[in-house]
């Protein structure tokens, strides 16, 4: 029974695209079908074939080594803060990120990661039938982050129409960046979280080639050159005609230098966010439990997320606080969720750790709203940006649409 509710739940999520697409008969459901069939054929190899799990699992544990390490650098410098039973949120998933950051960075100015992104993305628009850049955009945001992806992207971003940089920053909504993936395996089951990455990049363009179908035409069916924002920059003034100056490559030690002041940011950005969001949730708390002591913030937020919930495939207690969850995650963050279940995670049924652990692997959730759109304002001109802002509701859709069907997809596998 509960198989046949999760299989609905996919259904439902598919056609509430379907009814708010701004344009249902341009919807490409060959390429529709093609990307949801990958999708399943890739979580089906994950989750039931021994080599999948061990992949998984093996990828999981590298990130986890390569938390350790950071550890070793940690407890150098704050040796009380690492050698105890229990170590504090900030130290055990956000000052890794420390060393995980400039390691993805340096991936990128060897040129490893671009080389990734840009045969994988080729490969995707190929087997999808989507444009390329949508396609080669999917993979960069799996490794760079939304702003970070939009940022060395900025050369073909400015070349797009309307409506194409609105399903960028559509599926910007559903990025994850690999070098927050380390943090987020040192509170929730690490082969889930590899699992949700391509899941993820899969359902984003299904949902927005739903949403908002874009027809491209062969000749503006291009891909732009991967670089940072600044060598985008260079590169477009290198390419005019009559100019045959290259792009000037920032020596390694100011590159590594730049990466770890980034990083250290990062962590100060993270840590910030998650006190104020979870102040701010306590606030809230308060204010309705003086209107009425059974009022709370997770109530009302499972209240309105439980349907979607309970298509996921679990009985109703489990779908009310799986709702809750998904609430929380949509009006704070990934983190503050994440922090709130670590510790009892591992006690969960299979079939609703393995979603709710989905679920949480993006940065869907209101406040990427504005550093997308922050992102672009830079980036475009007003009549681009504009667009965007006209479309927040559609990127909210997109985010938690992607979510859910990653969710539901992983539970059909997991029980």
């Amino acid at each position: 029974m509960y198989l046949l509710i999760n299989i609905l739940g996919i259904i439902v999520f598919l056609g509430i695209a379907f009814i708010f697409s701004k344009s249902k008969k341009e919807i490409k459901w060959r390429s529709v079908l093609t990307v949801l069939v990958l999708n399943l054929l890739i979580a089906f190899c994950l989750t039931k074939f021994s080599w999948g799990r061990a992949g998984v699992e093996a990828a999981a544990n590298g990130f986890a080594g390569l938390v350790q390490v950071a550890y070793d650098g940690i407890g150098f410098a704050l040796p009380s803060w690492v050698h105890l039973k229990q170590m504090d949120f900030v130290t055990s998933a956000l000052l890794p990120i420390l060393l995980i950051v400039p390691v993805f960075d340096i991936l990128t100015y060897i040129g490893v990661l671009p080389w990734i992104i840009k045969w994988v993305g080729k490969g995707l628009a190929y087997i999808t039938g989507q444009p390329k850049f949508e396609s080669f955009f999917a993979v960069e945001m799996m490794f760079l982050g939304n702003t970070e992806a939009l940022a060395v992207s900025s050369l073909q971003l400015k070349q797009l129409s309307a409506a194409r940089n609105t399903v960028i920053a559509m599926m910007s909504m559903s990025c994850v960046t690999a070098s927050i993936l380390g943090a987020y395996t040192q509170m929730v089951p690490g082969q889930y979280v590899l699992t949700a990455v391509p899941l993820n990049i899969l359902n984003a363009v299904i949902v927005t080639s739903m949403l908002m179908p874009t027809n491209v035409k062969p000749e503006d069916d291009t891909i732009a050159k991967l670089g940072s924002s600044s060598e985008t920059a260079e590169a477009a003034i290198s390419e005019k005609p009559g100019n045959n100056t290259k792009p000037k490559r920032e020596p390694f030690f100011s590159f590594l230098g730049d990466s770890i002041v980034g990083a250290g940011k990062l962590v100060l950005i993270i840590t910030a966010n998650v006190i104020a969001f979870v102040a701010l949730a306590a606030l809230i708390d308060k204010i309705l439990g003086a209107i009425n002591p059974n009022l709370s913030l997770e109530h009302i937020l499972g209240v309105i997320m439980f349907p979607f919930a309970w298509l996921m495939g679990s009985d109703v207690h489990t779908a009310f606080v799986f709702a809750q969850n998904m609430g929380t995650k949509l009006v704070t963050n990934e983190f503050v969720v994440m922090g709130k279940i670590s510790p009892h995670i591992n006690s969960y049924a299979p079939h609703y750790r393995a979603q709710l652990t989905v679920f949480l692997t993006s940065f869907a959730n209101l406040s990427t709203v504005g550093m997308i759109i922050g992102a672009f304002k830079g980036m475009v001109n007003r009549e681009v940006n504009d667009a965007i802002s006209k479309s927040v509701g559609y990127m909210v859709l997109s985010g938690i649409l992607v979510s859910l069907l990653s969710a539901g997809i992983i539970g059909l596998f997991v029980w």
